[in-house]
């Protein structure tokens, strides 16, 4: 007779890799607090006379939510510039990281822009954390 050799495997391998891995990448830390500032900023009208007006941010993780700004102008010329500015400030600014904020010229004023800019540096200044 011929003998026969069998072969019985005693040890079976399972590869099981269970891996939890979370990419949530960090955000970045907020240079200012949450919240709504107001300031108010002057500047001088063309026709020489100091005019001012009140700036009111609103910040979410450093990015204006709302911003209301309210002229006191003395003159009708600078009340109708103000008027211009606070009707386009908000395309302008809304949405978008306070520290890129620079306004120049909104809707035909640029030196109402000035006045804005002054009190946009005090908000900051306020909202530091």
């Amino acid at each position: 007779t011929t003998p026969t050799a069998t072969t019985t495997p005693t040890a079976t391998t399972t590869r099981s890799a269970t891996a939890t891995a979370s990419a949530t990448a960090a955000a970045p830390a907020s240079t200012y607090v949450d919240g709504t500032y107001t300031a108010d900023g002057s500047y001088i009208d063309g026709g020489g006379d100091a005019e001012s007006v009140t700036v009111t941010i609103t910040l979410a993780d450093d990015i204006v939510t709302e911003v209301d700004v309210t002229g006191s102008a003395t003159s009708p010329q600078s009340r109708q510039y103000q008027q211009a500015f606070i009707g386009g400030i908000q395309a302008e600014v809304v949405g978008k990281d306070i520290d890129t904020l620079s306004v120049s010229r909104v809707a035909g004023s640029s030196l109402t822009s000035g006045g804005f800019n002054q009190a946009l540096e005090t908000i900051k200044a306020d909202a530091l954390s």
